[in-house]
């Protein structure tokens, strides 16, 4: 807060002395990088060229501004004082726990006839280069290879295997195939293994698990725990981390998308945006969000709007996280980009049911944990609170901190109020 007094008192202070004009130029600036984003986005042709000129013109143009017209301290003093504030006040909204250690674990005999599926395509081949097959069968596992070529029908080797005795159920792979093994896992009654020799590994990075080294999960067939954890559910089929609706599913629905994602997306993107586009309608506990362009629904709500870099904190609220995004022209992008969560352009929710229908059809792509479906419509994803057994290892490093959306009201409140009410 100290920080925000000090950067609102230097720009009053110099206000005729170029003052006002560091305040009014930074706001243009943003708002003009805003549209040009938007328009390297929604636009093709000599208008998203244009775009990708302002988003990058608009910001040294301020820079080149300030150093002509001699207010470039001013400007950095004032830059320096807002980073200070945004970084004070996402450490002091930062939870004093790790995610992925609030659920309490408990002990759990060991596995005797474990088995564990482990492809050895994903993660570019985590599974040989880090030796997974050799190093769960010397801790007792029975590991099963799957076939690169993708012909393994994962549900039925994993439920043939709880048929032959399988006591554990394990997976190496992307979370895809994770979900695909904890349904049966769940349906069973059995501790399921998450080993993440997958691409971005969601699902092991909020269980507190080891990214960098995917052999160390395998220690919990030996010395480990079990947490209980929620399983969401999108018309039968389960997921362990997101359902995406919109412009990412039929982002992914595209068969170049495995070979090359972002000239895909940005190659998607102008029809999908487009006002004649596709849209969505999403009943959430009763509230109704109406033409939304995309659509996330998560199992357990993330810290902030941006599940591809922020975190879920609990794995076992019982409830899902919903993100609809409806972005009208340039300006509902500016306003997107000046007031983030606070924006219009952005529903953030929690619910325990989402109905979606929509998209100008009887089916909807939907992207299930990454992997490209389609579904027929309604389309309802639920959540089966402590569902899940998840056997981990005793000893894991736990999930990175989340970095939540900066809150000034929350700011304000953990400042003052409570201090105050201590």
């Amino acid at each position: 807060m100290l920080a925000v007094l000090a950067a609102v008192a230097v720009v009053l202070v110099a206000f005729g002395e170029g003052g006002a004009a560091v305040l009014v130029s930074g706001l243009a600036g943003l708002v003009v990088s805003a549209v040009g984003v938007w328009w390297l986005v929604a636009r093709r042709g000599p208008l998203r060229w244009l775009g990708a000129l302002l988003m990058v013109g608009a910001p040294v143009g301020l820079l080149l501004f300030y150093v002509h017209s001699g207010l470039w301290v001013i400007a950095l003093v004032v830059l320096a004082l807002w980073l200070v504030a945004l970084g004070c006040g996402r450490m002091a909204l930062r939870p004093s726990h790790q995610a992925g250690q609030l659920v309490r674990a408990e002990p759990r005999p060991t596995p005797r006839r474990p088995v564990i599926l482990m492809n050895p395509n994903s993660g570019g081949g985590k599974v040989g280069r880090f030796e997974l097959v050799e190093r769960a069968e010397r801790l007792g596992a029975r590991v099963i290879v799957l076939d690169p070529s993708g012909s393994d029908q994962v549900l039925d080797l994993a439920r043939r295997a709880v048929s032959e005795g399988a006591d554990l159920l394990g997976v190496a792979g992307g979370d895809g195939t994770q979900a695909e093994v904890a349904a049966v896992a769940v349906q069973h009654d059995l501790p399921f293994l998450v080993v993440p020799a997958g691409t971005r590994n969601h699902f092991a990075m909020d269980l507190g698990l080891d990214r960098d080294d995917p052999s160390v999960s395998l220690s919990a067939l030996t010395d480990g725990e079990e947490l209980r954890v929620d399983l969401g559910d999108v018309n039968g089929r389960a997921f362990v981390n997101t359902v995406s609706f919109g412009v990412y599913a039929q982002v992914v629905q595209r068969p170049e998308y495995r070979d090359a994602k972002a000239e895909t997306a940005l190659d998607a993107m102008p029809d999908l945006l487009h006002e004649s586009g596709p849209r969505l309608d999403a009943t959430v506990d009763g509230t109704f969000l109406p033409s939304q362009q995309a659509l996330l629904v998560s199992n357990n709500p993330y810290t902030r709007p941006d599940p591809f870099t922020g975190r879920r904190l609990r794995l076992d609220r019982g409830e899902l996280g919903v993100i609809g995004v409806r972005v009208e022209g340039a300006a509902g992008a500016a306003d997107l980009a000046l007031r983030g969560s606070g924006s219009d352009s952005l529903h953030v929710m929690t619910a325990h049911r989402v109905d979606v229908t929509g998209g100008g059809g009887d089916t909807v792509p939907v992207a299930v944990d990454g992997e490209a479906l389609t579904l027929p419509t309604p389309v309802t994803c639920t959540i089966r609170p402590h569902a899940l057994r998840v056997r981990v290892p005793r000893d894991r490093p736990g999930a990175p901190p989340a970095a939540p959306a900066v809150d000034w009201r929350r700011i304000v409140t953990l400042a003052f109020r409570e201090r105050a009410g201590r």
